[in-house]
């Protein structure tokens, strides 16, 4: 149940992320039958907007409440577009056949298309985002994507890295999940600078940064646990594909780290073998069950879990070192809460 904050903030965030993504459909439509099509199938991957959720009840916190201005929601656009053009390229590098249970476009009009409508999603996000006539802002949304691209290449350059450890997974998650999430957070103070001094500012740009970051880490961790513990028709997307394609995620890392001799041999054996070509869909489930069995006795996917309440613990206490009390603040709490409850 909602608490009064919770319902206040509710109530004021609903005509603002209509707005988004009356924005969204407006700015990516073309006069070309065929790009609105995609773009049309793409709005279907549209989860809880985390993103634009992000700017827009940060911006709050840094209002005393009051509701976002435009500037706020053309960014979080920009960033629901950036985020959105993401996902369209994972599926390529993934061989992804579904999302948000439906199908992926790379399944639907090849990759080419995909390619293509996930720059024109970036291309676009950069057409709007010039319209606040601020660049400094522009150019933090451009690093953060940058800094996205880079973790997208990291995690591809480590990808059958059987020895991949927990330092290198977490940047790479940092770089590809949670500097975005971050940047949502910080661009919203930063738009917030008639409200506050320049100390002020700055300390609560940063506080912002801390939150979303963290948030956007335990995110992830709990997205790559999903992928091995979750079920399909619940997280509405082909689960194993982080298996079939080599890439280590923490439960992974932390149980061949402490697994010896038979058991780690078994366990390369078995994720070689998942990541070649030959494998049929009977393995992949057979495989996926025995990982999953393995992971849960040894208390890998528990030792995950614990490190993502962590990194919730602490995007909390970012918050309440540096915000004042208020119900936008306590929506961010409660965010931050829902990243650990999420099964999709």
């Amino acid at each position: 149940m909602l608490s009064e904050s919770d319902r206040q903030v509710t109530q004021k965030l609903a005509p603002q992320l209509a707005e988004v993504e009356a924005r969204f459909a407006a700015e990516l439509r073309s006069d070309l039958p065929c790009v609105n099509d995609l773009v049309l199938h793409v709005e279907r991957y549209r989860g809880k907007m985390l993103r634009p959720t992000l700017v827009l009840v940060s911006a709050m916190a840094c209002r005393g409440d009051r509701p976002p201005d435009d500037a706020h929601r053309i960014v979080a656009t920009v960033a629901e577009m950036v985020h959105m053009a993401t996902l369209v390229h994972d599926d390529i590098l993934d061989e992804a056949d579904l999302r948000r249970r439906g199908a992926t476009i790379n399944h639907l009009v090849g990759n080419e298309a995909a390619v293509m409508l996930g720059d024109y999603l970036i291309s676009h996000a950069y057409h709007l985002c010039s319209s606040i006539g601020r660049a400094d802002i522009a150019r933090r949304i451009a690093f953060a994507t940058n800094t996205v691209c880079e973790g997208e290449l990291y995690q591809l350059a480590n990808r059958n890295n059987w020895e991949l450890d927990e330092a290198t997974y977490y940047e790479i998650i940092r770089r590809k999940t949670a500097s975005l999430c971050g940047e949502c957070c910080r661009v919203a103070a930063f738009l917030c600078d008639d409200d506050m001094t320049s100390a002020e500012l700055g300390r609560t740009a940063e506080a912002l940064y801390t939150y979303g970051e963290k948030l956007g880490i335990a995110f992830q961790i709990v997205d790559d646990m999903l992928d091995l513990t979750g079920d399909a028709a619940t997280v509405g997307k082909t689960l194993g594909r982080d298996l079939d394609k080599g890439k280590l995620t923490l439960p992974l890392i932390h149980f061949l780290s402490r697994a010896e001799g038979a058991t780690r041999a078994q366990t390369l054996d078995l994720l070689h073998r998942r990541a070649g070509a030959e494998t049929d869909e009977a393995f992949r489930l057979a495989s996926l069950e025995r990982l999953r069995a393995a992971l849960s006795d040894s208390g890998a996917v528990a030792y995950a879990r614990t490190a993502a309440e962590r990194l919730i613990a602490e995007a909390k206490a970012a918050l309440a070192d540096n915000l004042p009390p208020g119900a936008a603040r306590a929506t961010l709490d409660r965010m931050a809460d829902a990243v650990l409850t999420r099964n999709f």
